[in-house]
């Protein structure tokens, strides 16, 4: 099985930036999909952002603005970047291979204190 390993999440004060992490090994990586998913507590998870193969991006309109989705083909890595944050953006974030089948990662936490 796939596996992806997010990295990244930390407590940061509101208005302040991190970048997360999503690495994984192979070209199924590289050719595929990759999204960045979210769930607060208490809440559903939904998405985030994605970012095509060839670099077709999308957001939320949560994070429109503040949020980039980049990705390292030659290392295999899909980055979150994230700026202006928000007690709002406080949740798991989790990296998603969108191949068939799809694959998910376990999870970093990220905590955005007011």
């Amino acid at each position: 099985q796939v596996q992806l390993f997010e990295s990244g999440g930390a407590l940061v004060q509101a208005g302040g930036s991190l970048t997360l992490s999503c690495t994984a090994s192979g070209s199924i990586f590289t050719a595929n999909t990759v999204a960045w998913h979210r769930q607060g507590s208490g809440k559903q998870r939904e998405l985030v952002a994605s970012i095509t193969s060839w670099g077709d991006r999308f957001y939320t309109d949560a994070v429109k603005g503040r949020f980039a989705i980049e990705r390292n083909n030659a290392n295999n890595t899909v980055f979150l970047q994230m700026n202006r944050v928000k007690p709002e953006d406080t949740a798991v974030y989790y990296c998603y291979l969108a191949s068939t089948p799809g694959f998910w990662g376990q999870g970093t936490e990220v905590t955005v204190s007011s």
